[in-house]
């Protein structure tokens, strides 16, 4: 499975539990660590952490497993690394902070339905 298929179901998943402002950014050209960034934000930690269970979860049907998460249980920045495909789900404040968006800015910004 190429990466950009890989990174749809996250995206689906993410939609499906309602999380906001979910983009890609392509880094294929600019890093080696993955091909895609997914990111998207939720209102709380209990809504965050359903976004990544749900992202898990779809994945994983997928026969697409989860190498590593990260800050599952504070739930303002989860990281779910799945190897070509990074997931980043955010509450808003540690969004606007981090702002991954400028960071990766030699990447390629997409918009979920890029994906779709």
């Amino acid at each position: 499975m190429e990466s950009k298929e890989i990174a749809k179901p996250p995206i689906e998943a993410l939609s499906d539990k309602k999380g906001e402002d979910i983009r890609g950014i392509d880094i294929s050209n600019v890093s080696v660590i993955a091909d895609y960034f997914i990111i998207a934000s939720g209102s709380n930690r209990s809504q965050i952490q359903a976004l990544s269970d749900s992202v898990q979860e779809k994945l994983g049907r997928e026969g697409i497993f989860v190498k590593q998460v990260e800050g599952y249980d504070t739930a303002n920045w989860i990281l779910m690394d799945f190897r070509d495909v990074i997931v980043h789900v955010f509450d808003k404040e540690n969004r606007l902070f981090y702002d991954l968006e400028r960071i990766w800015r030699d990447g390629k910004i997409m918009d979920a339905e890029d994906f779709l």
